[in-house]
C-alpha cells in the first residue's frame, strides 16, 4: 500500500532525514540527511554512539596542542564521525555545520570548511558527499561564494528573509534551507493568531524563493527545513528537497493519505517577482535583514542556540580529554 510518504517523494520532492540518530535514518530511505549541532548533540548523549564519542577525544589528543585546541579538533571530528555513519546508510550527501561561533566570520567559516573537508577526505569520502552548513549571514554568504568556486558544495541554513535566499542564488550555493517552523513560531506569538497550511506564512515563504528562483532561472536548491506538523510538509509538496525530522517521517510513513504536487516549476511564473540584486551590496542586504523584524530576529536567535549547543558538545569532549 502506498503511504504518504512515498506519494511525497512522488512529487518530485527528495526526502531528507533532519536527524544525527543515524540508526533511525534508513527506515525511510531518504536520500540525504541534515545535522546540526543541537542534533548531534542530543544523539551524542544516547549510549549506542559512545564509541564515536571515543574516536573524537582520541583524535584530539593525538593532534595535541592544549586543552582549547584539543577539544576543537575533537568537536570537528565527532561532526565527521556522525557524517562518516549517516553516508553509510544513505545514497547521497550529508549536511555537516560549521560553528556558529564562526557566523559572523568569512574568513574564519572558509578555514573551518576547509578543515571538515579535509576530514572527511582522510576518511576516504569525497567533497562530492558532504555539504558544509552555514548560517545565512553576510559573512556566510560571502564565505559560501568562495568555496562554491572552489567545489566545496553549501548548504546555507537559518534562513529566513527573501533577501537572504536572493543573495545565496546570486551566490551560487548549492542549496538554501529556509526554515518554516521556526517562522511560524514567531508569527504565532507576534499575532496570537493560528495558522492552517495554506495561511502558514512559512509555507508562504519557501513557496516565494521556490517561485523566484524557477523564474530567474537559479539552480541553487530549495530545501524546506524546521516543520511543526505534516500540513506544512504536504503544503511544500514538490518543493526541490524538504528535510524532515524522524517524527513526522514517521507520521507520513503511517498515513495513507494523497499528497498532491504543490509546487512545480511548469506554474512558477503565474505571479511574477521582480528580480532583485544583494551580493555586492553589503549596506542593502543588512538593512533588508534589518527590516524584516521576523527574519533578523530568528536568524540571531538560531545562531545564539546552535552556538550554545555546539559549546555544551564541545565542553562535554574537554571533560572526556581531561579524565
Amino acid at each position: 500500500m502506498s503511504t504518504s510518504l512515498d506519494a511525497l517523494k512522488a512529487s518530485g520532492t527528495v526526502v531528507v532525514s533532519d536527524s544525527g540518530d543515524f540508526e533511525s535514518i534508513a527506515a525511510y530511505k531518504p536520500q540525504d540527511a541534515t545535522t546540526n549541532p543541537s542534533l548531534i548533540l542530543a544523539a551524542a548523549k544516547l549510549p549506542a554512539y559512545a564509541h564515536l564519542i571515543d574516536a573524537a577525544v582520541k583524535f584530539g589528543k593525538e593532534k595535541g596542542g592544549d586543552l582549547e585546541v584539543q577539544s576543537e579538533n575533537a568537536l570537528d571530528r565527532l561532526l565527521v564521525e556522525f557524517g562518516k555513519e549517516i553516508l553509510k546508510v544513505i545514497p547521497g550527501r550529508v549536511s555537516t555545520e560549521v560553528d556558529a561561533k564562526f557566523s559572523f566570520d568569512t574568513r574564519a567559516t572558509i578555514a573551518k570548511a576547509h578543515q571538515i573537508i579535509s576530514l572527511y577526505e582522510s576518511l576516504g569520502i569525497s567533497k562530492d558527499r558532504v555539504l558544509i552548513k552555514i548560517a545565512s549571514t553576510w559573512e556566510g554568504i560571502q564565505a559560501a561564494k568562495q568555496l562554491e568556486e572552489e567545489g566545496i558544495h553549501c548548504n546555507l541554513t537559518l534562513l529566513f528573509g527573501f533577501g537572504q535566499a536572493v543573495a545565496c542564488a546570486e551566490a551560487k550555493v548549492t542549496l538554501i534551507s529556509p526554515f518554516v517552523g521556526r517562522i511560524l513560531d514567531w508569527y504565532k506569538k507576534a499575532t496570537g493568531e493560528e495558522y492552517t497550511a495554506e495561511t502558514d506564512p512559512g509555507v508562504k515563504s519557501v513557496q516565494k524563493i521556490f517561485n523566484y528562483y524557477k523564474q530567474h532561472g537559479y539552480n541553487t536548491i530549495v530545501m524546506g527545513a524546521s516543520f511543526r506538523n505534516v500540513g506544512e510538509i504536504k503544503a511544500l509538496a514538490g518543493c526541490d528537497y524538504l528535510t524532515i525530522a524522524p517524527k513526522l517521517l514517521e507520521e507520513l510513513k503511517n498515513s495513507t493519505e494523497d499528497v498532491p504536487k504543490k509546487l512545480a516549476t511548469e506554474s512558477a511564473n503565474e505571479a511574477p517577482i521582480t528580480k532583485e540584486s544583494f551580493i555586492s551590496d553589503e549596506a542593502k542586504f543588512r538593512w533588508a535583514l534589518f527590516e524584516d523584524q521576523m527574519a533578523f530576529d530568528k536568524l540571531h536567535e538560531g545562531i545564539r542556540g546552535f552556538a550554545k549547543d555546539g559549546n555544551t558538545l564541545k565542553q562535554l569532549l574537554t571533560e572526556k580529554l581531561s579524565a
